[in-house]
């Protein structure tokens, strides 16, 4: 059985936010359509299991749990750097 698709968006303006929170997340379809928007946006996708099942506990809107910090960091990382190169 081919195991179905998830997305979880992230939003993070270090100005305004204390720490990441959880923006959109889905399965199937619904995860389709939030990296279709990521890509049509210039957003960066980036691809980590683990990562997307500890965040899909996470409610929408809701900050990331202290204990996701450092892998969350890895991904705000992983974007400033495509940011930085363009």
């Amino acid at each position: 059985m081919e195991e179905r698709k998830r997305a979880v968006a992230l939003r993070y303006e270090q100005e305004r936010d204390t720490a990441p929170a959880v923006v959109a997340k889905g399965a199937g379809e619904l995860a389709e359509k939030i990296i279709e928007t990521a890509k049509k946006h210039g957003v960066p996708v980036l691809e980590d299991k683990a990562l997307v099942s500890a965040l899909m506990k996470v409610e929408v809107y809701e900050e990331i749990p202290p204990e996701l910090y450092k892998a969350v960091a890895k991904v705000l990382v992983f974007v400033a750097n495509i940011k930085n190169s363009s």
